[in-house]
């Protein structure tokens, strides 16, 4: 019979380490908790060095004669390069943003009710017919209303306002994420010979473990999420543009940003354009102009509605995170309730990462192994 106090010490060890385990996870929350803007610093930076890790190590297969390009340089290169991409992103969208803001604040909400007085005249005593009411307001009233709690000048002029005074935060966050990921892509084990050093020394291996597949898993993801607006933002802009649509680029690129939001996005992005394509053509005639428009832009966010959810998020959502679709819609659900539109857009990666380091510290119990299986970081994702 095996010895009594021999079990009794091996279960104590076992209990010790869960016990030791739980407590270095809630020490973690709390640095997390308390130096929350800085901890998000770093991880936004170790993200970025991630994604540009390829660029890095083009840069650093440069040779001119005997001089190879040296770590340091590699980094600001490709710092450079993400800069050159931002300053082009706000010379192509900020100044489409701020007409159509402008265009907005001096819209004649009026007009608007007024070129959908006939249809909600109709859509009114059809309810009317089966005793529902919509009160005493008329239909022109109701949309006047409703536009301008949702579009009010002043409070768009308040957000602009808002945005100019947020600038300096983003500055600052800006220059320290900047100032951090060049460390990370000029080391790219610096990021986990700090957690090593923040961590026993037993659990070495296995944080080198989760750091290594976390890095392939989101290289992954976001590489995903950013050929999706690519594609989308493409198809969209052909489409309204051969229908002669204003801003069509702008109506574009926002669109496929909210489908980043899982499952909401789309609609929110399709409510936008065709509020902004509405805004634009006030002058149509209503029935036999202003409608088959709209119906055309509608077919247009619903083809490649129907594209991203048959091809691009099969092969994003699920391929390259190896996670049932299920899965995933359950676990932004919780995302929802945790922290909104936000907790939506960053669940999923969330998920991953929790996933890797469950599967190499918690591998013992049969939920994680279910949760596991199949995570395989080394395969290549079905194109």
């Amino acid at each position: 019979m095996p010895d009594k106090n021999n079990q009794q010490y091996i279960v104590g060890l076992v209990v010790n380490r869960y016990v030791l385990i739980l407590l270095g996870l809630v020490a973690i929350g709390c640095v997390v908790w308390y130096f929350g803007e800085i901890v998000s610093y770093v991880l936004i930076a170790w993200v970025f060095s991630m994604v540009g890790r390829p660029l890095m190590n083009l840069f650093q297969r440069i040779r001119i004669g005997e001089y190879q390009v040296s770590p340091s340089v590699s980094a600001g290169l490709t710092l450079l390069t993400f800069f050159a991409g931002v300053v082009l992103f706000i010379s192509l969208f900020v100044p489409l943003l701020v007409e159509q803001t402008r265009n907005l604040a001096s819209v004649d909400y009026g007009a608007i009710a007024v070129a959908l007085e006939e249809p909600l005249n109709y859509i009114n005593e059809l309810a009317d017919r089966y005793g529902l009411k919509f009160g005493d307001r008329t239909p022109t009233q109701q949309v006047e209303e409703t536009l301008r709690q949702y579009f009010n000048p002043e409070e768009i002029t308040k957000w602009l306002g808002g945005l100019v005074g947020f600038a300096g935060n983003i500055l600052i966050g800006f220059f320290s994420i900047t100032f951090v990921a060049f460390f990370f892509l000029k080391d790219s084990q610096l990021f986990t010979r700090t957690l090593q050093n923040l961590t026993p020394n037993w659990a070495d291996d296995k944080i080198s473990n989760v750091v290594s597949e976390s890095s392939k898993m989101l290289t992954r993801y976001f590489s995903g999420i950013v050929l999706q607006v690519l594609i989308i933002t493409t198809g969209i802009f052909i489409g309204l543009s051969i229908l002669g649509i204003e801003n069509a680029l702008l109506i574009a690129f926002l669109a496929a940003l909210f489908n980043v939001i899982p499952y909401v996005g789309p609609i929110i992005g399709g409510a936008l354009g065709l509020f902004l394509t509405l805004t634009s053509n006030l002058d149509l005639e209503f029935y036999n102009q202003m409608l088959p428009l709209m119906g055309k832009v509608a077919i247009i966010f619903f083809i490649m509605q129907m594209v991203d959810n048959f091809l691009l998020q099969p092969f994003i959502f699920s391929n390259r995170v190896f996670a049932h679709p299920l899965e995933i819609f359950i676990i932004v659900l919780v995302g929802s309730q945790v922290a909104g539109i936000l907790g939506m857009v960053i669940a999923i990666p969330f998920y991953t990462v929790f996933r890797i380091i469950a599967k190499n510290f918690l591998f013992e119990f049969d939920v994680i192994k279910n949760i596991t299986r199949g995570l395989n970081t080394d395969e290549q994702p079905v194109a």
